[in-house]
């Protein structure tokens, strides 16, 4: 087998987490965040240009179509397909989706989420070639990222025996733990982080999927051969993909699966998964302030602060996060940004 491996993009996510500036019509995959481009830029430039990678396929909402085309020829990345979800279902059925796209047989898949960090990808490439021959014999790989802090918001995997140089097998998964939990696997060193990218041939991920969760297959199945195609556009039967259970990948399989195995890899990765987060990966000032738009900052330390048509005075305060985008304001301590979804929650109750 010498087919090129085909990075897939899953663009689905609403990104709720990143409120008020990634609301449903603009999810946080399609802001730039952390960089001049867009999240969704940045993964899809990961692998451009290297010749052992095909042009990616996106798998996106139907409602973000215009922007993610826009977006992608903006900085000249030309997917081969972009299949255009109906409903979302999480991960699994979106991937059953390109598995399918693709032919369904050995060509190998490197699936990525739209919204991740990865400072490092040389290293993230020397991951790929590690696990590579694997994938080609039919196992499916995951890369688990190394763990610098206990943390509580990512699941776990224990990493088991060696299977060659830089790759084991998967012991187990492990669901988000709490602080003690999390604080014993970080000093045992024998587990790293669920980053949810994987690489696996496309009849692999089929055949898994089948065995263990046959609804989705079928369902989203159907959804293909019933698929309009207009140009790059694939628009599966929405009828028959709503049809399909919710899962993700790593429910419906990875975690059943036989031959699963895991890359570690230390690769400067983050889900950006709050405004705590973003603190972390921005330039900060000696006052340990991250500062976005216009902002005057007096006698201020360690705060967070994104100012979109707004300009934001702060005097004498400490570790806050300020957005304000629009009409919107979010302001909360500095640690606590895992919590906008309570918030979100409590605006619509109102």
């Amino acid at each position: 087998m010498a087919e090129r491996i085909v990075p897939v993009i899953l663009s689905g996510g609403g990104g709720t987490r990143l409120w008020p500036m990634s609301r449903a019509h603009r999810p946080k995959q399609l802001l730039p965040l952390t960089a001049a481009e867009t999240m969704l830029q940045l993964t899809a430039l990961r692998m451009h240009g290297d010749a052992r990678f095909a042009d990616p396929l996106i798998v996106a909402n139907a409602g973000h179509a215009e922007a993610v085309e826009a977006q992608l020829a903006d900085v000249r990345v030309t997917p081969q397909a972009l299949i255009l979800e109906p409903a979302g279902r999480n991960t699994a059925p979106a991937i059953a989706l390109a598995a399918l796209a693709v032919g369904g047989d050995d060509t190998p898949l490197l699936v990525m989420p739209s919204d991740h960090v990865i400072g490092d990808v040389d290293a993230f490439r020397a991951a790929i070639d590690a696990a590579l021959p694997l994938v080609r014999d039919g196992w499916m790989a995951t890369f688990g990222i190394t763990p610098d802090a206990a943390e509580t918001g990512y699941g776990y995997i224990k990493v088991g025996e060696a299977l060659r140089d830089g790759v084991h097998r998967v012991e187990r998964f492990v669901e988000k733990p709490n602080r003690a939990g999390a604080e014993a696997m970080l000093a045992s060193g024998d587990h790293v982080w669920n980053g949810g990218i994987f690489l696996f041939r496309a009849d692999a991920c089929l055949e898994a999927l089948t065995a263990f969760a046959p609804g989705i297959v079928a369902a989203v199945r159907r959804s293909m051969e019933g698929a309009a195609r207009r140009g790059r556009h694939i628009l599966p039967d929405p009828a028959a993909f709503a049809r399909s259970p919710s899962d993700s990948i790593d429910y419906a399989v990875m975690e059943k699966a036989d031959r699963v195995a895991v890359v570690p890899v230390r690769m400067g990765w983050s889900d950006v998964g709050s405004w705590d987060a973003l603190h972390l990966l921005a330039d900060r000032d000696l006052a340990g302030n991250a500062l976005h738009g216009t902002v005057t900052a007096v006698d201020t330390n360690n705060c967070y602060v994104r100012a979109e048509g707004k300009h934001v005075a702060m005097v004498g305060v400490d570790d806050l996060i300020v957005v304000a985008d629009g009409d919107e304001i979010l302001i909360l301590p500095r640690g606590r940004s895992q919590e906008v979804k309570k918030l979100l929650d409590a605006m619509k109750d109102k």
